[in-house]
């Protein structure tokens, strides 16, 4: 069996779905952009829940993880069985265990790119993609046991505080991994994507890589959405895709609560520039 998944991680709200989009457009190279709702055939998640069900053979309770992770090594060996050397896989589950199980199993792991982003504009886009207050979002992040409902399509996801996660994926680990912040993937989209196609093991051609870029656009996800929708998009906001831009917290989050991140993730943000 090959060690073939390349986990896509990070927290959410950080700018997953967008590298899958960018690596959907970059890998097919149509002459016009992938469909939104297309997006899953290029990567599959490791929390849907209609695998966890298959492994299972019948209906689960999605949030009680004594059903849901004994089940989980079964559904990551599904996925590396079809013999692929690549298989990317979404996750926003911590790299650590959970209830004594590994999340993160190096026997199927072959490489790891980690996707980054502020917290102060994160917890922006998680409040309104949960359904949550910014004062409950702020709490939440900084809670050990931050985990997200099974709810709909997904199983329970275990996160772990911002700075628990990010410490997690970004130790050294024996196998090869990337960290790419969202705020450089905005600044220089050429430098920085063409570093994670390069990961991948696939060689960068220019137009390519433009092309891809331009098809992964903000501005051209919105309108899809606009005229598709989006399957992933939660029932608690109105869009997926929202502006995407950097520095968002500035006029949107009250400075008590993000005097309480810069306290509560000062290490972490310093590390990565964000203090």
């Amino acid at each position: 069996m090959k060690k073939s998944i390349v986990w896509l991680a990070s927290y959410p709200k950080s700018g997953n779905t967008w590298v899958r989009i960018f690596l959907a457009n970059y890998l097919m190279n149509p002459d016009k952009p992938v469909p939104i709702n297309q997006v899953h055939r290029f990567g599959i998640g490791d929390s849907i829940a209609k695998t966890y069900r298959q492994v299972a053979g019948r209906e689960i309770d999605y949030n009680d993880p004594n059903t849901v992770l004994p089940l989980r090594d079964r559904v990551l060996r599904g996925i590396v069985g079809n013999n692929a050397d690549v298989n990317l896989v979404k996750t926003h589950n911590i790299r650590d265990t959970a209830f004594g199980v590994d999340l993160v199993p190096k026997k199927y792991t072959r490489s790891a790119i980690y996707i980054l982003r502020n917290p102060l504009d994160m917890v922006l886009s998680y409040a309104r993609h949960h359904g949550l207050t910014l004062e409950q979002t702020v709490e939440a992040i900084g809670r050990n046991d931050n985990a997200t409902q099974g709810v709909g399509e997904a199983v329970i996801t275990f996160l772990g505080t911002w700075s628990e996660h990010v410490d997690s994926w970004t130790r050294p680990a024996s196998y090869p991994q990337m960290v790419v912040r969202y705020e450089d993937l905005l600044e220089d989209p050429e430098t920085h994507f063409a570093k994670v196609v390069e990961h991948l093991g696939v060689p960068v051609q220019q137009e390519r890589l433009k092309r891809a870029i331009r098809f992964s656009s903000f501005e051209e996800l919105s309108e899809q959405e606009k005229k598709s929708g989006f399957v992933e998009k939660s029932r608690q906001a109105d869009r997926f895709f929202a502006s995407g831009k950097s520095g968002q917290w500035r006029e949107k989050l009250p400075q008590d609560l993000a005097d309480k991140v810069m306290r509560d993730h000062e290490r972490v943000m310093k590390q990565y520039g964000y203090l």
